[in-house]
Protein backbone atom coordinates (compact mmCIF):
# COMPACT_ATOMS: atom_id res chain seq x y z
CA UNK A 1 0.00 0.00 0.00
CA UNK A 2 1.12 3.54 -0.70
CA UNK A 3 0.70 4.54 2.94
CA UNK A 4 3.14 1.85 4.01
CA UNK A 5 5.86 3.14 1.67
CA UNK A 6 5.75 6.79 2.66
CA UNK A 7 6.76 8.35 5.93
CA UNK A 8 3.92 9.85 7.92
CA UNK A 9 3.40 13.48 7.01
CA UNK A 10 5.60 13.32 3.88
CA UNK A 11 2.69 14.16 1.56
CA UNK A 12 1.07 17.59 1.86
CA UNK A 13 -2.65 17.90 2.28
CA UNK A 14 -4.34 18.92 -0.95
CA UNK A 15 -6.62 21.92 -0.74
CA UNK A 16 -9.38 22.60 -3.19
CA UNK A 17 -8.69 26.02 -4.80
CA UNK A 18 -11.08 28.65 -3.54
CA UNK A 19 -13.26 30.36 -6.13
CA UNK A 20 -12.06 33.84 -5.09
CA UNK A 21 -8.42 32.85 -5.52
CA UNK A 22 -9.19 31.51 -8.98
CA UNK A 23 -11.14 34.60 -9.98
CA UNK A 24 -8.30 36.89 -8.90
CA UNK A 25 -5.82 34.76 -10.86
CA UNK A 26 -7.99 34.85 -14.00
CA UNK A 27 -8.55 38.60 -13.67
CA UNK A 28 -4.83 39.34 -13.39
CA UNK A 29 -3.96 36.97 -16.22
CA UNK A 30 -6.53 38.66 -18.45
CA UNK A 31 -5.07 42.09 -17.62
CA UNK A 32 -1.60 40.80 -18.52
CA UNK A 33 -2.53 38.99 -21.75
CA UNK A 34 -4.50 41.98 -23.03
CA UNK A 35 -1.57 44.22 -22.00
CA UNK A 36 -3.71 46.37 -19.75
CA UNK A 37 -0.80 45.56 -17.45
CA UNK A 38 2.31 46.14 -19.56
CA UNK A 39 5.47 43.99 -19.57
CA UNK A 40 7.83 45.32 -16.92
CA UNK A 41 5.05 47.05 -14.96
CA UNK A 42 5.38 46.97 -11.17
CA UNK A 43 2.51 45.07 -9.55
CA UNK A 44 1.71 46.42 -6.11
CA UNK A 45 -0.39 44.02 -4.06
CA UNK A 46 -2.35 46.72 -2.23
CA UNK A 47 -3.19 48.55 -5.47
CA UNK A 48 -4.30 45.37 -7.21
CA UNK A 49 -6.36 44.33 -4.19
CA UNK A 50 -8.09 47.70 -4.18
CA UNK A 51 -8.71 47.54 -7.92
CA UNK A 52 -10.23 44.07 -7.67
CA UNK A 53 -12.08 44.70 -4.41
CA UNK A 54 -10.41 41.87 -2.50
CA UNK A 55 -7.88 41.43 0.30
CA UNK A 56 -4.16 41.18 -0.40
CA UNK A 57 -3.97 37.44 0.34
CA UNK A 58 -5.65 36.14 -2.85
CA UNK A 59 -3.64 38.69 -4.85
CA UNK A 60 -0.40 37.42 -3.29
CA UNK A 61 -1.38 33.82 -4.09
CA UNK A 62 -2.29 34.73 -7.66
CA UNK A 63 1.03 36.52 -8.18
CA UNK A 64 2.91 33.48 -6.91
CA UNK A 65 1.04 31.25 -9.34
CA UNK A 66 1.63 33.68 -12.20
CA UNK A 67 5.32 33.71 -11.31
CA UNK A 68 5.43 29.92 -11.51
CA UNK A 69 3.80 30.06 -14.94
CA UNK A 70 6.18 32.73 -16.25
CA UNK A 71 3.75 35.66 -16.45
CA UNK A 72 5.17 37.54 -13.47
CA UNK A 73 8.68 37.99 -12.09
CA UNK A 74 9.08 38.13 -8.30
CA UNK A 75 12.24 40.08 -7.47
CA UNK A 76 13.72 39.99 -3.97
CA UNK A 77 13.31 43.28 -2.10
CA UNK A 78 11.61 44.82 -5.15
CA UNK A 79 8.28 43.06 -5.55
CA UNK A 80 6.33 41.67 -8.49
CA UNK A 81 6.65 42.78 -12.10
CA UNK A 82 4.93 41.70 -15.29
CA UNK A 83 7.36 39.47 -17.14
CA UNK A 84 9.14 41.03 -20.11
CA UNK A 85 9.44 38.31 -22.77
CA UNK A 86 12.69 38.11 -24.66
CA UNK A 87 12.77 37.94 -28.43
CA UNK A 88 13.90 34.32 -28.16
CA UNK A 89 10.95 33.42 -25.93
CA UNK A 90 8.52 34.94 -28.40
CA UNK A 91 10.22 33.31 -31.35
CA UNK A 92 10.13 29.86 -29.80
CA UNK A 93 6.49 30.15 -28.79
CA UNK A 94 5.34 31.48 -32.16
CA UNK A 95 7.34 28.81 -34.00
CA UNK A 96 5.58 26.08 -32.01
CA UNK A 97 2.28 27.81 -32.71
CA UNK A 98 2.98 27.58 -36.46
CA UNK A 99 3.48 23.82 -36.23
CA UNK A 100 0.27 23.28 -34.29
CA UNK A 101 -1.91 25.57 -36.37
CA UNK A 102 -0.62 24.33 -39.73
CA UNK A 103 -1.60 20.79 -38.79
CA UNK A 104 -4.98 22.03 -37.54
CA UNK A 105 -5.58 23.76 -40.87
CA UNK A 106 -4.75 20.58 -42.77
CA UNK A 107 -7.10 18.48 -40.65
CA UNK A 108 -9.86 21.10 -40.92
CA UNK A 109 -9.56 21.03 -44.72
CA UNK A 110 -9.78 17.26 -44.69
CA UNK A 111 -13.09 17.05 -42.87
CA UNK A 112 -14.97 20.34 -42.46
CA UNK A 113 -18.61 20.69 -43.43
CA UNK A 114 -20.68 23.66 -44.49
CA UNK A 115 -21.56 24.59 -40.90
CA UNK A 116 -17.90 24.89 -39.97
CA UNK A 117 -17.13 27.00 -43.03
CA UNK A 118 -20.06 29.30 -42.23
CA UNK A 119 -18.80 29.72 -38.66
CA UNK A 120 -15.33 30.70 -39.91
CA UNK A 121 -16.84 33.21 -42.33
CA UNK A 122 -18.89 34.79 -39.55
CA UNK A 123 -15.85 35.09 -37.28
CA UNK A 124 -13.82 36.54 -40.13
CA UNK A 125 -16.49 39.14 -40.86
CA UNK A 126 -16.48 40.14 -37.19
CA UNK A 127 -12.71 40.58 -37.30
CA UNK A 128 -12.92 42.65 -40.46
CA UNK A 129 -15.49 44.94 -38.81
CA UNK A 130 -13.23 45.32 -35.77
CA UNK A 131 -10.32 46.36 -38.01
CA UNK A 132 -12.55 48.83 -39.85
CA UNK A 133 -13.61 50.31 -36.48
CA UNK A 134 -9.97 50.35 -35.28
CA UNK A 135 -11.07 48.29 -32.28
CA UNK A 136 -7.88 46.44 -31.37
CA UNK A 137 -9.32 44.56 -28.40
CA UNK A 138 -12.18 43.20 -30.50
CA UNK A 139 -9.83 42.35 -33.36
CA UNK A 140 -7.57 40.38 -31.01
CA UNK A 141 -10.55 38.54 -29.53
CA UNK A 142 -11.92 37.77 -33.00
CA UNK A 143 -8.52 36.50 -34.12
CA UNK A 144 -8.32 34.17 -31.13
CA UNK A 145 -11.86 32.93 -31.77
CA UNK A 146 -11.11 32.30 -35.45
CA UNK A 147 -8.02 30.23 -34.72
CA UNK A 148 -9.83 28.36 -31.96
CA UNK A 149 -12.57 27.45 -34.44
CA UNK A 150 -10.03 26.10 -36.93
CA UNK A 151 -8.58 24.02 -34.10
CA UNK A 152 -12.06 22.77 -33.23
CA UNK A 153 -12.75 21.82 -36.85
CA UNK A 154 -9.49 19.85 -36.90
CA UNK A 155 -11.16 17.37 -34.57
CA UNK A 156 -7.96 16.28 -32.82
CA UNK A 157 -8.35 16.46 -29.05
CA UNK A 158 -4.64 16.14 -28.26
CA UNK A 159 -3.75 18.86 -30.76
CA UNK A 160 -6.42 21.12 -29.26
CA UNK A 161 -5.06 20.56 -25.76
CA UNK A 162 -1.55 21.47 -26.85
CA UNK A 163 -2.82 24.57 -28.64
CA UNK A 164 -4.75 25.63 -25.56
CA UNK A 165 -1.51 25.65 -23.58
CA UNK A 166 -0.01 28.33 -25.83
CA UNK A 167 -3.21 30.19 -26.75
CA UNK A 168 -3.02 32.93 -24.13
CA UNK A 169 0.65 33.56 -24.73
CA UNK A 170 -0.02 33.83 -28.47
CA UNK A 171 -2.67 36.43 -27.66
CA UNK A 172 -0.10 38.28 -25.52
CA UNK A 173 2.30 38.47 -28.45
CA UNK A 174 -0.39 39.24 -31.04
CA UNK A 175 -1.92 42.22 -29.19
CA UNK A 176 0.94 44.68 -29.84
CA UNK A 177 0.95 43.88 -33.58
CA UNK A 178 -2.80 43.57 -34.17
CA UNK A 179 -3.10 47.07 -35.60
CA UNK A 180 0.07 46.61 -37.64
CA UNK A 181 -1.26 43.36 -39.13
CA UNK A 182 -4.63 45.02 -39.76
CA UNK A 183 -6.46 44.03 -42.93
CA UNK A 184 -3.69 41.71 -44.12
CA UNK A 185 -4.38 39.26 -41.31
CA UNK A 186 -8.03 38.96 -42.31
CA UNK A 187 -7.24 38.68 -46.01
CA UNK A 188 -5.11 35.69 -45.05
CA UNK A 189 -7.98 34.30 -42.99
CA UNK A 190 -10.21 34.54 -46.06
CA UNK A 191 -7.61 32.63 -48.07
CA UNK A 192 -7.56 29.96 -45.40
CA UNK A 193 -11.35 29.65 -45.44
CA UNK A 194 -11.24 29.18 -49.21
CA UNK A 195 -8.64 26.42 -48.91
CA UNK A 196 -10.61 24.64 -46.19
CA UNK A 197 -13.85 24.95 -48.17
CA UNK A 198 -12.10 23.48 -51.22
CA UNK A 199 -10.78 20.61 -49.06
CA UNK A 200 -7.30 21.47 -50.24
CA UNK A 201 -5.14 20.20 -47.39
CA UNK A 202 -1.84 21.30 -48.88
CA UNK A 203 -3.07 24.80 -49.63
CA UNK A 204 -4.61 25.17 -46.17
CA UNK A 205 -1.33 24.12 -44.59
CA UNK A 206 0.67 26.56 -46.71
CA UNK A 207 -1.68 29.47 -46.02
CA UNK A 208 -1.65 28.87 -42.27
CA UNK A 209 2.14 28.55 -42.19
CA UNK A 210 2.54 31.84 -44.07
CA UNK A 211 -0.10 33.52 -41.92
CA UNK A 212 1.48 32.57 -38.60
CA UNK A 213 4.94 33.39 -39.94
CA UNK A 214 3.74 36.90 -40.81
CA UNK A 215 2.62 37.36 -37.22
CA UNK A 216 5.97 36.12 -35.91
CA UNK A 217 7.85 38.49 -38.21
CA UNK A 218 5.57 41.39 -37.30
CA UNK A 219 6.22 40.83 -33.61
CA UNK A 220 9.97 41.06 -34.08
CA UNK A 221 9.57 44.17 -36.27
CA UNK A 222 6.98 45.86 -34.04
CA UNK A 223 7.35 49.47 -33.00
CA UNK A 224 8.50 49.65 -29.39
CA UNK A 225 6.63 51.99 -27.12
Amino acid sequence: MLSAKLAQGSLPKLERPGPLRERVYEALLELITTRALQPGQHLVESELAGHLGVSRQPVREALQRLNTEGWVDLRPAQGAFVHEPTEDEADQLLTVRTLLEAEAARLAAADSGTAGIAALEELCADGERAVADDDVDRAVAANAAFHAKVMELAGNVVLAELAAQVDRRVRWYYTPVARQRGKDSWIEHRQLIAAIAARDEQRATEVMKAHTEHTRTSYHQRERT
